[in-house]
């Protein structure tokens, strides 16, 4: 069985909530969904700084496979 954890990630958002597109990262790994909701509050004040209308946060399951793809990828 596959490792799994989860990743916030921190969307900027138009206005009306409705495109939004991921801005970043948090280093953090969280090992359940619920763990990562809790911390999302604190991750959302600790990224303010970004230049959107509206700041949100999302939970992402990943597995390590995922994670090591998305470092490749980001890498060129």
């Amino acid at each position: 069985m596959d490792q799994v954890f989860y990743v916030l990630a921190i969307m900027g958002c138009s206005d009306d909530n409705l495109d939004c597109r991921q801005a970043r990262i948090e280093p953090v790994r969280y090992t359940s969904q619920a763990s990562c909701q809790e911390a999302m509050a604190e991750a959302l004040h600790r990224n303010m700084d970004l230049d959107f209308p509206v700041i949100a946060g999302a939970c992402q399951r990943q597995t390590p496979e995922i994670a090591n793809s998305s470092k490749a990828d980001s890498r060129g």
